[in-house]
């Protein structure tokens, strides 16, 4: 049975959002309160595209072509040219559990009564995201400016009877889509077109599906990084309270108290407490709270942004209570760029950090743990070579990071002169995500391996229910064998929230 979500426009929390974005299909209602002030808009417009002023989009034309006037039988045809011109997207299409959530930021913003929009026009898209009639949308077409144009063009087509669709993940047009579904196509008013295609949902919902995805990342990471502290036998000294108090950083004092929550009770950890001769353990274990809490920062940051655009409304022109039609630029997506860069920065130092600690223990010099963590190695290889993997994932995240906001490149004839790169910043999180989900994945199978090595001696009960979680999918390497499944089977476990799970707390508070 269908999740049923009740929406006060202007009110989505982010523990909401990760719930529907992760949960599959939904079905969504709206306070109806909201219908009262839509119209109202919706009213202004009409005045004003039957009135001899030039509004721009309501009875001119676009961009560079907003001095030019349409008259007021042609209103309606213009709104349709728009969405038909405008859906010029490329590249494979984005996946469904993004595609609803552009849906319901899209219906959140118009809901608003900001947009100029009729209520039925609401209705319509809120149709397709309840009968999970899903609109196929091409990834790439958005520099992030004017709206994420293009592919909201597609996400638009469905309602006039144009595109295609995705239902139970089969493709269709969207004529027999909506005939399936009992649905009309749509015609759309003044400003409709405009208000539908403008907006930063596609760039906000690809952010924050990467920003999903890389709680579930920092978590794994976090329980990693605490199993490789006990399979190298490694001190939980620096991640003693009054070390982080002193900085004052919060992320790196709450990255320091779930370490030490993690290990707390280890039979590994006592067993080191004296007699061991290394007085300081290399960065990639000791420096986790610096690193990782630095990184949860900057997901923080991010997510309190991502969160406020998700409510925000982000066409043009906007609608005030006044009567008032007011142009301007809320559609440049340069807040939710910025957004999306800080957290591949982030993605791509929890890799490197990930990578250093499977590094460390593969090292027999470094971890005092058979090379390479093979019971017999030399006939065996053991996991050399997923370290090797490990890096090449972690370089190709280096390669990624690199600030998509710095670029711009001007459109329309230089009427958009400057814009944000805000899709471009956030698709490509999915794919670093999915990276650092490997890395973090190969270290969990070296840890673990480590700690069973470490046998009889046993680490903490919260490292244990990580350990039984991964043995009950992958058993322990005794000798080589075909490696590739393990690591696929622990990769899954890490994009699904498994370790996210042992953690009972949101990292993104």
């Amino acid at each position: 049975m269908r999740v049923v979500y009740r929406l006060t426009p202007g009110t989505l929390t982010l523990a909401d959002l990760a719930r529907l974005y992760r949960g599959g299909a939904f079905r969504l209602e709206i306070d109806v309160s909201a219908r009262a002030s839509v119209e109202a808009s919706a009213d202004t417009v009409a005045r004003a595209a039957a009135g001899d002023a030039a509004v721009y989009g309501v009875n001119t034309g676009f961009g560079k072509l907003a001095r030019v006037r349409i008259a007021p039988d042609q209103v309606a045809e213009l709104q349709r040219r728009l969405v038909l011109s405008h859906a010029v997207g490329t590249g494979p299409l984005l996946p469904d559990a993004i595609v609803r959530l552009i849906l319901l930021l899209k219906i959140n913003s118009l809901a608003q009564g900001l947009s100029g929009v009729h209520w039925n026009t609401i209705e319509a898209l809120r149709a397709l995201l309840n009968a999970d009639m899903l609109p196929c949308v091409p990834a790439q077409g958005s520099v992030g400016a004017s709206g994420d144009l293009a592919p909201l063009a597609h996400l638009v087509l469905p309602l006039l009877g144009e595109g295609s669709v995705r239902i139970a993940g089969r493709e269709c047009p969207a004529a027999e889509g909506l005939a399936k579904a009992g649905l009309q196509p749509l015609k759309l008013g003044a400003k409709e077109g405009l208000a539908l295609l403008n907006g930063t949902q596609v760039s906000t919902a690809l952010a924050l599906a990467g920003l999903f995805a890389a709680e579930d990342v920092t978590a794994a990471a976090l329980v990693t990084g605490a199993l490789s502290v006990d399979a190298a036998a490694g001190s939980d000294t620096p991640f003693d309270p009054r070390i982080h108090a002193a900085r004052r950083q919060p992320g790196q004092i709450a990255v320091a108290a779930l370490l030490l929550e993690l290990l707390d009770g280890s039979d590994i950890r006592a067993s080191h407490r004296t007699g061991d001769e290394r007085v300081q353990d290399p960065y990639c274990l000791r420096c986790q709270p610096q690193v990782m809490g630095a990184a949860l920062d900057l997901l923080r940051q991010a997510a309190g942004t991502l969160e406020r655009e998700a409510n925000g409304v982000s066409d043009n022109p906007l609608v005030f209570g006044e009567g008032e039609i007011l142009s301007g630029g809320n559609f440049h997506a340069e807040p939710v760029a910025f957004a999306a860069d800080i957290i591949a920065i982030a993605l791509a130092e929890i890799g490197n950090l990930s990578e250093r600690r499977i590094s460390l223990l593969v090292d027999p010099v470094l971890s005092g743990l058979p090379a390479f963590l093979a019971p017999k190695p030399g006939i065996n290889s053991g996991f050399m070579i997923a370290q090797v993997t490990a890096a090449a994932l972690a370089s190709e995240n280096k390669q990624r990071a690199h600030p998509a906001s710095i670029d711009t490149i001007p459109t329309s004839a230089n009427q958009e002169d400057h814009v944000s790169m805000a899709a471009h910043a956030g698709y490509r999180l999915l794919a670093m995500a999915e990276n650092a989900a490997g890395i973090v994945a190969v270290e969990w199978l070296c840890a673990a391996q480590g700690v069973d090595l470490r046998a009889p001696l046993r680490t903490s009960a919260h490292l244990q229910q990580a350990q039984r979680l991964l043995r009950d999918a992958v058993p322990m390497m005794a000798e080589d064998r075909y490696l590739a499944p393990d690591l696929a089977a622990a990769k899954r476990m890490v994009q699904d929230g498994a370790l996210r799970a042992l953690l009972h707390r949101s990292l993104l508070g």
